[in-house]
């Protein structure tokens, strides 16, 4: 009991960055014109982290302190993002700093000004913010460029992208390039995977009599999972969709903890049994809540309406490819597992457990507004 506790508490020290949406800056470029102008939102916990903004370290960066660091923000960001035009470097010129506000959090909103050779029709994007401590960061572009729109997401696998003044965008790049991104949430997004996780862990068992029951067969076990995980991908698909589309739109404080609710439940529903056979319900239920925590990505980049649906439905597939993934993983561990006399008394329910505290310290933590790293608070 002893290591357990020792080995959830680091985990709580460890993990508490990762319960809220994975970093990313929103870079938006306008090629239309001879002038290339843009904006980058940024988000201020990470300039916070990289350079310091917080001057009084009281835990709340005033408009006055980001003011005194305007220089220093524009300095750090943009020799981190390089634009050439035909492989000559272009001279970005800063403009405004205002500010902004996300799903979550504050962003400082820098505004420039790009000068390249007149005839110029082939450019070259170099984004490196970040990368050199945050290999989870992403650049999200949203490029505007003859009458069309285009999107990509950098990486530190992906940090060029080059395009053409005035030329088509396809349209199924801007899908692979959010499929990709939509993989990459679910892999990196802790909560969703647990949660998944808490659905999977009875999945070999049965409730009867008030004891857990090993299920005969594997057919039983993949039906079992099968319902679960189309319940949980119809419901988080659905409110995906309509967030994304501007239909529905909840606080994301309240989606990011009920999200957090929801992980605690599901685990503690295989400690103390009250949906034990019902757990597609459950998923279908909480997958809603969820969806609408997944589509913060798509909604913080302000998509145009003519890349909506294309973004929308490469992003989807990519979490589901993500989730299946998690799927294939887990399953075949879990059936094995669950020949173990010891499964539903000690593996699944020590698990649970360890699952719910996790889940609770996020929920506490998004509710109450508390700092990210747990350590902060000692």
């Amino acid at each position: 009991m002893m290591r357990l506790i020792i080995m959830l508490a680091t985990l709580l020290a460890s993990t508490g960055a990762l319960a809220h949406k994975p970093s990313d800056s929103y870079l938006t470029l306008n090629a239309d014109a001879k002038t290339l102008t843009g904006q980058w939102d940024i988000a201020l916990r990470d300039l916070d982290y990289a350079i310091g903004l917080d001057i009084n370290d009281d835990g709340d960066i005033t408009w006055a302190e980001l003011r005194v660091r305007k220089q220093a923000i524009h300095a750090y960001a943009f020799t981190r993002l390089q634009l050439s035009a035909n492989q000559q470097r272009c001279s970005i010129t800063p403009g405004d700093l205002l500010v902004d506000e996300h799903s979550d959090g504050h962003y400082a909103v820098l505004l420039f000004q790009a000068s390249c050779p007149t005839q110029a029709k082939q450019f070259a994007l170099v984004y490196s913010l970040f990368f050199d401590f945050d290999s989870q960061h992403r650049g999200l572009l949203t490029l505007a460029t003859g009458g069309r729109t285009a999107t990509h997401i950098f990486s530190p696998e992906q940090d060029h992208y080059g395009f053409k003044r005035y030329a088509e965008v396809s349209p199924w790049q801007s899908m692979l390039n959010f499929a990709h991104e939509g993989m990459w949430h679910i892999w990196v997004g802790f909560d969703h995977i647990l949660f998944l996780l808490s659905l999977l862990l009875p999945s070999a068992l049965i409730r009867e009599h008030s004891s857990w029951r090993l299920k005969t067969g594997y057919a039983s076990i993949f039906k079992d999972v099968l319902a679960v995980v189309t319940s949980f991908t119809l419901a988080h698909s659905i409110t995906l969709s309509l967030t994304a589309l501007h239909v529905i739109a909840l606080p994301a404080r309240w989606v990011e903890s009920a999200i957090a609710a929801s992980v605690v439940l599901a685990a503690l529903n295989n400690i103390y049994p009250f949906l034990a056979n019902h757990r597609a319900w459950f998923a279908f239920g909480f997958g809603l809540i969820h969806g609408m925590g997944i589509a913060g990505v798509l909604l913080d980049m302000g998509l145009p309406d003519n890349q909506r649906f294309i973004s929308l439905l490469g992003f989807n597939l990519g979490v589901e490819a993500g989730q299946l993934a998690v799927v294939a993983l887990a399953l075949p561990a879990i059936a094995c597992l669950s020949r173990q006399p010891s499964y539903p008394a000690r593996i699944m329910k020590l698990g649970s457990a360890g699952i719910a505290m996790i889940a609770a310290f996020w929920f506490l933590q998004r509710a109450l507004d508390l700092p990210l790293n747990i350590l902060e608070l000692l």
